[in-house]
């Protein structure tokens, strides 16, 4: 379902790439430069092979919401190879909840809602012309799940912080020199994770290795200066 609705979304926006709307920037090349996006899309973690739940199939151990953001980078053109690198903040909706048969759906955090994410990596696109360019993406992600607890009537802001990896593809059009819009599907798998503390005074706590998978879809617009 996922990747059905990034390859549909992905051929309409390269649609546009028409030779009636085709056009040269001369100099002004539309895929160089610095640029800064605002982001949005679909969010879904689940518990990877590891630490999914075979035995029961109404179990399907994940969490999904709307995920939302902001991203900076650098592109260069080197003549229909497009570089770049790229940092990108989001946050997200999802958390964990009961199902409508009063289960549990957890994804082997436990309770907890999704917090800020953090993403470094880089890109390298092909022109597919003067206009648009198809890429693949990636690089380390840093995700951050926070747990809200309380005990004897004090609240607890604990998290587990999540280290991985993340690799992606997309396909972006530029509207003219400065603007453009994107959308892409991207995987990141979580593999280490730390429990930390909202109490400075008490250590934080390695979880060692988990199994986390995350499935999103991403669009875009942006300004390029």
């Amino acid at each position: 379902m996922i990747k059905t609705t990034y390859l549909i979304a992905a051929g309409s926006l390269l649609a546009f790439t028409s030779p009636a709307m085709a056009q040269s920037y001369g100099d002004d090349n539309a895929f160089t430069g610095f640029r800064l996006e605002a982001l949005a899309g679909f969010d879904s973690s689940k518990a990877g092979s590891e630490a999914d739940d075979d035995f029961d199939e109404d179990n399907d151990q994940s969490i999904e919401g709307l995920v939302y953001g902001a991203a900076v980078g650098y592109d260069y053109d080197a003549g229909g190879v497009v570089l770049g690198v790229e940092a990108e903040l989001t946050d997200s909706t999802a958390e964990t909840d009961v199902n409508d048969n009063g289960d549990f759906e957890g994804f082997g955090l436990g309770d907890v809602e999704t917090g800020r994410d953090i993403y470094v990596g880089a890109r390298i696109g092909a022109l597919v012309s003067p206009q648009a360019m198809i890429y693949a993406k990636g690089g380390y992600t840093n995700a951050r799940f926070d747990i809200e607890s309380s005990f004897d009537g004090e609240n607890f802001n604990n998290s587990v912080d999540t280290d991985g990896y993340r690799v992606g593809a997309g396909a972006e059009y530029a509207f003219g020199r400065n603007t453009f819009a994107k959308i892409e599907y991207r995987y990141s798998n979580y593999s280490d994770a730390e429990l930390d503390f909202d109490d400075p005074d008490i250590d934080d706590v390695d979880l060692g290795e988990i199994d986390l998978d995350r499935h999103q879809v991403m669009a875009g617009v942006g300004f390029r200066f």
